[in-house]
């Protein structure tokens, strides 16, 4: 098991344990909008990790001096400072995936995985774990989104990141790159890694599924915490 505030463990949370896309489900809007092909979910995911990561370090390197009273409008202050300035780089070095993210691109102050890695752990953590957490969290979001313009690009175009690996016979489901396509992508991949999802447990005689988080309070004896070894670490 994975020391607890390690760099590896910080990074297999966000990609895996705690990914924003198929397990906490937070950012959907640029997730449903903005994956109509690998390219943006890429472009997506690594700007938003760019920020991520940043303001996880400056927010935890002032968590001792913002007033606790403010620390949101601080927070989002930060957070709009470092959008502002990677909104710049895209406009002025990759236009075209600029002008392809758009609005979402300065919506990505308000963004809950920025803000939410801001209140729940930058603000109480030292500078170096929050900067690897914000890695990790941007590497999960990053890898979903791609998936997510994956898939819908091979099945609404026949292509995958601009190239054409369908054949010429292929008729493209264009339902995939419009609205609806973004809902059925994303719950598939969702069923997906929930069915096989890392520790999910085995069915107990009630119906129920055993967990990690679960078993301490279990009335079934038969067990006896064996399962996932309650009190080791």
């Amino acid at each position: 098991m994975l020391k607890s505030n390690t760099p590896a463990e910080r990074l297999y949370n966000g990609m895996v344990k705690e990914n924003p896309t198929f397990v906490l489900m937070l950012g959907m809007c640029p997730t449903l909008a903005v994956t109509t092909s690998a390219v943006n979910g890429l472009g997506m995911g690594l700007t938003t990790a760019v920020i991520l990561m940043m303001s996880n370090m400056m927010i935890s390197a002032l968590r001792n001096i913002i007033p606790d009273k403010v620390r949101v409008p601080a927070y989002i202050v930060i957070v709009a400072s470092f959008v502002t300035i990677v909104q710049f780089l895209l406009e002025g070095f990759i236009p075209s995936l600029y002008d392809a993210l758009g609005i979402y691109i300065p919506l990505i102050v308000v963004n809950c995985i920025i803000l939410g890695r801001a209140e729940a752990y930058a603000s109480k953590n030292a500078v170096i774990p929050s900067i690897f957490d914000g890695i990790g969290m941007g590497l999960g979001f990053t890898i979903g989104l791609t998936c997510i313009g994956m898939v819908r690009e091979i099945l609404g175009a026949g292509q995958i990141f601009g190239f054409q690996v369908m054949p010429s016979s292929y008729e493209p489901l264009t339902i995939f790159i419009l609205a609806p396509g973004a809902f059925f992508v994303l719950a598939t991949l969702v069923a997906i890694m929930n069915k096989f999802k890392i520790g999910a447990g085995k069915p107990r005689e009630d119906g129920s599924t055993c967990s990690k988080d679960a078993c301490a309070s279990c009335g079934n004896t038969a067990c006896g915490g064996k399962m996932f070894k309650i009190g080791e670490e």
